[in-house]
């Protein structure tokens, strides 16, 4: 796979709905932190497999609504925005992004994934 399928930036958007997951599981003035340092960070490459592993999560179906749509933006050449990352004691947590990372887990593990990480 050596078709770019990321925007270089994470999408404005995605930033209130980091916060707003973040805010489940720190208080809301460590969640904007959290965001804040994201919106600083440099957007890097990781494989979509060493995400999903470090981030315990299973991997959605296919069949899910929003990973399917996410594989329909692939074949239409829509990009997608980086996910948010954040990694402390509790492990990593992908903040923002999920869908976005099973999918592209869809299309080869291997996959470069663009994302930020604080």
């Amino acid at each position: 796979m050596k078709k770019n399928i990321w925007l270089s930036d994470p999408e404005n958007h995605d930033y209130p709905a980091a916060q707003d997951y973040l805010e489940l599981l720190f208080a809301p003035d460590d969640a904007k932190k959290y965001v804040a340092q994201l919106k600083k960070a440099a957007t890097i490459k990781k494989k979509s497999k060493d995400i999903l592993r470090a981030s315990k999560l299973p991997l959605l179906p296919k069949d899910n609504i929003h990973v399917n749509a996410n594989l329909k933006k692939f074949k239409k050449g829509q990009k997608l925005s980086p996910i948010l990352l954040v990694r402390n004691e509790m492990g990593l947590i992908i903040a923002d992004g999920y869908h976005r990372l099973c999918s592209a887990y869809y299309l080869t593990e291997d996959l470069e994934v663009l994302c930020r990480l604080v």
